[in-house]
């Protein structure tokens, strides 16, 4: 007679030690591990590049493609040029001009009339773009502003009155050199 110790033996040997793996349960949770150690580097890689100012050209720079742009501050003011560099913090613009009302008076005719009915002159408010650089404490053709301030960039069209207009000053700002 075979021995009862060994027959039970042999089957707790068969059925209760190990569990023999199929394989697919052992591939499915490799993958999620692979999956879920992926989005926590690319979540890591994301935050640090954030905080470092790092964009990787996915978030650096708008579309500007024309000649020149328009950039308007948060205090109303618009500075029209070339934007030369752009980044997370500031961008920089250069040949630069802006637009400034300047007021003329309107020429009427007064000859003849008593002092006391003589009307007081009229003033006309126009818009002149100046360039940057004439003002009285001598600033360089080139801003750095902070992109905090900035409210919106355009690209300016070739045959805009402002392209127009710039482009006025520099051909009679080169034959005055010549």
């Amino acid at each position: 007679m075979p021995n009862k110790d060994s027959a039970s033996a042999g089957l707790s040997g068969a059925a209760g030690g190990r569990k023999k793996s199929n394989g697919s349960g052992s591939w499915l949770n490799g993958l999620i591990t692979l999956i879920i150690v992926l989005a926590i580097i690319g979540g890591g890689i994301y935050f640090i590049a954030r905080y470092a100012g790092i964009s990787g050209g996915l978030l650096s720079r708008p579309a500007l493609k024309a000649d020149w742009q328009a950039v308007f501050l948060t205090n109303g003011q618009v500075y029209f040029g070339k934007i030369v560099k752009m980044d997370k913090d500031f961008l920089t613009i250069k040949n630069i001009y802006y637009l400034q009302v300047v007021e003329q008076p309107l020429q009427t005719s007064q000859t003849g009339q008593p002092a006391d009915q003589q009307i007081q002159p009229q003033t006309e408010q126009r818009l002149t773009l100046i360039k940057l650089g004439n003002e009285i404490h001598g600033p360089t053709d080139q801003m750095v502003i902070n992109r905090d301030q900035v409210v919106l960039l355009e690209d300016l069209k070739n045959d805009s009155r402002v392209v127009q207009s710039i482009n006025e000053y520099l051909t009679s700002a080169k034959t005055e050199k010549k």
